[in-house]
């Protein structure tokens, strides 16, 4: 694709995703002052219309950066240096959040749960009682990288029966799409791109006041991240630096649809993609990284089928379709695709791009790979 050619009707990454028509053209609007009276009535209707969609009072921090901006600010707004951590691990971006963390200075612990894997409430039980002290705990909602599920109630659950520690939450590539109960997190963050079908460009937290007290106490330094400023000037209706304006507009948009659709319907929707997704991959024959039981609605993982290399098929499916899947990284580079089923996608758009990746892999797998095997491809 070249530069400056409009995103692909094909594009199924797990973000970014194709724009819906009235979100694109909210974007070409004039342009206002971020500190103007339009611009106050603007982030009241978007603060509005985000507490409608997800039935919190919780206003959201508006950050211009994207989902790992959020993640690195949520850090250094609520923790200290040397504080102990707990994360789960289990894909690429669980191991970035405890990465972050690390690079804070804060002293990190992994559950180490396996890539592809659930994280499993009770080890988090175990590993909270021999860690006493722990200052929070870094859950990820749906593994982007995996298409993981991780059983975020009972982890939440868990960490208020064994610990005092703050619930800090990956919600990048899940809110929105999938119920989530924002009021049941310290802090949860996610990201334009992702579900909420808008273009790049802003990231949104919610915290609690458990967390706004934290943050008067916490070490770490933050300045553009500071999310005492940000609130500070959604008081004034203003922003303290400037933000993407355009995305904001899309926001605006995107939620009002969001809206008229209704949010029982978004998420019955990207139910019914993901289940057209898991489908139509395992007719193919390919077998998928996650068990449908721990699957996200948001994106599907499959193992490339023995002799089958990912850069060859991606370039084949963009150049005879346009379709743009997402292949692996970290441990899964080379050897997963993943078919994204986010945004304003429907069940038909699946179909077509299911249908694409038939042609270009030819018959149905006939020999696909066990699961032993496949495990082994993960090592």
């Amino acid at each position: 694709m070249t530069a400056g050619a409009p995103i692909p009707a094909g594009l199924h990454t797990p973000g970014p995703t194709p724009l819906h028509p009235e979100v694109a053209a909210a974007m070409a609007q004039p342009l206002i002052s971020y500190r103007g009276p339009e611009a106050r009535a603007l982030l009241g209707r978007i603060a509005e219309g985000f507490c409608d969609y997800l039935g919190t009072e919780r206003q959201p921090v508006l950050l211009t950066a994207s989902g790992t901006g959020a993640m690195e600010a949520t850090l250094a707004n609520l923790l200290s240096p040397g504080d102990p951590v707990l994360g789960t691990g289990g894909g690429q971006f669980a191991e970035r959040f405890l990465g972050v963390a690390a690079a804070f200075g804060l002293a990190t612990t992994s559950l180490d749960t396996p890539w592809g894997k659930a994280a499993a409430p009770e080890r988090l039980r175990v590993a909270l009682r021999t860690r006493s002290g722990t200052r929070a705990v870094l859950l990820t909602h749906s593994e982007t990288s995996t298409g993981a599920l991780h059983p975020l109630p009972e982890l939440i659950r868990v960490v208020r029966e064994e610990s005092d520690a703050l619930v800090l939450v990956d919600a990048v590539s899940s809110l929105g799409a999938m119920p989530l109960a924002v009021d049941s997190c310290d802090a949860v963050f996610t990201a334009s791109q992702k579900a909420w079908g808008l273009p790049p460009g802003m990231a949104m937290v919610w915290t609690s006041e458990r967390a706004i007290a934290a943050e008067r106490g916490a070490g770490l330094p933050r300045y553009y991240w500071s999310f005492a400023r940000y609130r500070d000037a959604l008081a004034r209706g203003s922003m303290p630096f400037t933000p993407a304006v355009p995305v904001l507009f899309a926001m605006e948009a995107g939620l009002r649809l969001m809206l008229r659709e209704g949010r029982d319907a978004v998420y019955r929707r990207h139910a019914e993609a993901a289940a057209a997704a898991r489908s139509r991959l395992q007719q193919m024959g390919l077998h998928l990284v996650v068990d449908e039981e721990n699957a996200t609605n948001t994106v599907t993982a499959a193992w490339l089928p023995p002799g089958v290399a990912w850069p060859e098929l991606t370039r084949t499916l963009q150049e005879r379709h346009g379709v743009v899947l997402a292949g692996g990284f970290g441990q899964y580079a080379g050897k997963i695709l993943r078919l994204g089923h986010l945004g304003w996608t429907t069940p038909r758009d699946i179909h077509r791009a299911a249908d694409a990746l038939e042609s270009c892999l030819g018959a149905p797998v006939s020999r696909p790979a066990s699961r032993p095997e496949a495990a082994k491809l993960a090592n």
